[in-house]
């Protein structure tokens, strides 16, 4: 058997499940997840290596309609995954299906590649109130399949990795075999810093932080990392830090663990909160916080 690589995006609204349903396919986790919208913020790529082949997921952006220069980059990054991929996986939200989201279906009926439609968080309701949404999904038949799916229970995943399987075509692995993201761990390591700022803070803040990692020195017997956590607003700065640093260092401990855990190393975190206004934007601190030029 000729071995098979090639590219699938996911896509869909924020919050709908796509980092899970993207961890769950390739085993690792490369996307961070949360219960708030705008969680992902650039195209990782998730590989999934097997004897057979190589698949690799974009997970993307939720589709945006924020007017910011960070919502501009979010919306090219989902437009620019879509490009040029072998499948494409459209991810709804089964609590949470809306007429956008059939609008989001048919924007893609004129697209070359075979389309996949996923309803993900199925453990969250039953088939009594699917039905009418399945009756009028079914009458897209430019969809090559219909699948419900829980990414956290992993119910169907590998029967979507299988179909998916069967769209890439006959090419050598892209990336080498042993590795499961095409990001770096000095990139990680932040995204899990903002993931855990995330879960601790909850609705205590918006979305206005970033992670800007300062140092990332490797060459001891232990990893040293300083990194910022950026916010819009000295409330803001005080929230993150917490009475007596306490949220802070709250932070810090589950996020040093995660990163000890993705790089089998001892880790020492140095975390600080710092302010600039209106960074979301702001082209050189979106550059300076990781995000593509040639995409703002």
């Amino acid at each position: 058997m000729a071995f098979k690589s090639g590219f699938v995006a996911v896509i869909g609204k924020p919050n709908v499940g796509k980092s899970s349903l993207v961890n769950s396919l390739v085993g690792q986790k490369v996307s961070i997840t949360s219960p708030k919208v705008q969680t992902t913020r650039n195209r990782i790529f998730g590989i999934k290596n097997t004897e057979n082949y190589q698949m690799i997921f974009v997970d993307t952006p939720g589709v945006q309609h924020t007017q910011t220069k960070l919502g501009e980059y979010m919306t090219k990054a989902t437009e620019g995954a879509t490009a040029d991929v072998d499948a494409i996986v459209i991810v709804l939200d089964a609590l949470r299906v809306s007429q956008e989201d059939f609008k989001l279906i048919e924007k893609y009926e004129k697209v070359k590649c075979p389309i996949f439609v996923v309803i993900n968080k199925i453990e969250t309701t039953n088939f009594e109130k699917m039905y009418p949404i399945l009756n009028k999904l079914n009458g897209y038949s430019f969809v090559k399949k219909f699948l419900t799916t829980s990414a956290i229970r992993k119910l169907n995943i590998p029967i979507l990795e299988a179909d998916l399987a069967e769209c890439l075509p006959e090419s050598e692995p892209f990336y080498p075999t042993d590795e499961y993201t095409d990001k770096s761990v000095r990139f990680m390591s932040g995204e899990i810093v903002r993931e855990k700022a995330l879960l601790y803070l909850q609705e205590e803040i918006p979305h206005g932080i970033a992670v800007d990692i300062v140092t990332f020195d490797e060459s001891g017997d232990c990893i040293k990392i300083n990194a910022n956590i950026i916010t819009e607003s000295d409330r803001h700065k005080q929230i993150i830090i917490g009475s007596g640093g306490t949220k802070l260092k709250q932070i810090g401990i589950a996020a040093r663990r995660d990163i000890e855990e993705l790089t089998g190393r001892k880790v020492m975190l140095d975390l600080f909160v710092k302010v600039k206004k209106d960074w979301k934007d702001d082209s050189i601190a979106l550059t300076e916080f990781g995000f593509s030029k040639k995409d703002l």
